[in-house]
């Protein structure tokens, strides 16, 4: 199976998020809580649906991970934008993405 973790977009400004082990949401993937068994990912989805029920995050995702060397690596192209960042000039404290890291 492959892992997985849990993310979607705060609701106050955007901004993409995971879910930590604390139950927080993070702007860093590699803070995510990462599921390896149906039940865990069964746990994600759940609280994922609650908080975007409650308002707190936005297109709440459950997303394919690999951890290599200790760090998470999203599968898709998509989820390596999003956590490395815009890929273009956005907002003041907010720098680009890694090239590097999105082209894995």
């Amino acid at each position: 199976m492959t892992d997985k973790v849990l993310t979607a977009n705060r609701l106050s400004d955007g901004i993409a998020v995971w879910l930590d082990a604390a139950g927080h949401w993070t702007e860093n993937l590699q803070d995510a809580l990462v599921a390896r068994h149906a039940e865990a990912i069964a746990s994600l989805e759940a609280i994922g649906n609650q908080d975007f029920a409650d308002n707190k995050v936005v297109d709440v995702n459950v997303i394919d991970v690999e951890e290599t060397n200790g760090i998470l690596w999203p599968t898709r192209l998509r989820e390596r934008i999003r956590a490395a960042g815009p890929t273009m000039d956005y907002a003041t404290g907010y720098s680009k993405a890694d090239a590097a890291f999105i082209a894995v």
